[in-house]
């Protein structure tokens, strides 16, 4: 038997390549009619356009932040109306102070023979008053720490103590007997700026100052002020040495007392 040969597969199996086919064109010149994958242009994307698609986003952002600082600014103003409308409303004013005597019962200086050392006692009594001018606030007070020193050379005299009060609104609260002593030793420095103002003003009275701190809070109603460190110095105080055991009486009657207080409540300071 004769061996079969299998017939040619059509063009484009995979049994061999296909013969190309060529047409007659003008001019005698053979084109191919075969798809050829070179001579397809290549693709190019178009570029992406960032700006394009982030303007939304940022038409966005710019919105919100123009209204967002609107709001604020309303706010700010808002409140500032209202402030400025209680402000009106209650007047706020600071608390004032009065000296109303002081009473020298001792102020001696001993130094000893060879100058090495100087002993200071001191007593003195006073009558302190506090005045609230405010028709809807009132002032919660903590305790006092009174100090007494000479005016000329700062020399600390003694000190004493005012219990903590409430002033209440248009109300005034009067201290008698408040004691302010000392028992001290003395360095030579502070001894020796003393003792001119004991001495040569024996006649004209001893310069002295009353220095009162402590800690304040301002009701409002239903607001209430942080606490903050209140000093209230009263100066101008002329006192004489008492002679013997008799206490002398300082002229305090152009003794001036100066509150210094800074404190905030819905953005007054005052």
């Amino acid at each position: 038997m004769s061996d079969k040969v299998p017939p040619s597969k059509p063009n484009g199996g995979t049994g061999g390549a296909a013969p190309a086919k060529t047409a007659a064109t003008n001019g005698g010149t053979k084109a191919s009619h075969l798809y050829n994958p070179s001579s397809r242009p290549p693709y190019r994307p178009k570029p992406y356009n960032r700006h394009h698609d982030n303007r939304p986003r940022r038409n966005y952002c710019c919105c919100f932040c123009c209204w967002t600082i609107l709001v604020i600014l309303l706010l700010m103003l808002l409140g500032a109306m209202t402030g400025t409308a209680l402000y009106f409303l209650y007047r706020p004013q600071r608390p004032s102070f009065t000296l109303a005597s002081l009473r020298i019962h001792r102020l001696n200086l001993t130094t000893a023979a060879d100058s090495s050392s100087s002993h200071l006692s001191t007593l003195f009594n006073l009558t302190l008053s506090s005045k609230n001018p405010n028709s809807y606030l009132s002032f919660s007070y903590d305790a006092f720490v009174v100090s007494c020193v000479s005016s000329s050379s700062d020399v600390f005299l003694g000190n004493g103590a005012l219990p903590a009060f409430v002033g209440d609104s248009k109300n005034e609260t009067t201290f008698k007997g408040v004691v302010v002593a000392t028992s001290s030793d003395l360095d030579v420095d502070t001894a020796n700026s003393l003792r001119p103002d004991l001495k040569k003003k024996r006649k004209n009275g001893v310069s002295l100052k009353v220095e009162m701190d402590t800690r304040v809070m301002v009701n409002m109603g239903g607001l209430r002020s942080k606490k903050v460190g209140i000093r209230v110095t009263c100066d101008g105080i002329k006192g004489a040495i008492p002679k013997g055991k008799s206490p002398s009486l300082a002229n305090v009657s152009g003794a001036k007392c100066k509150v210094d207080l800074r404190i905030k409540i819905w953005k007054w300071t005052f």
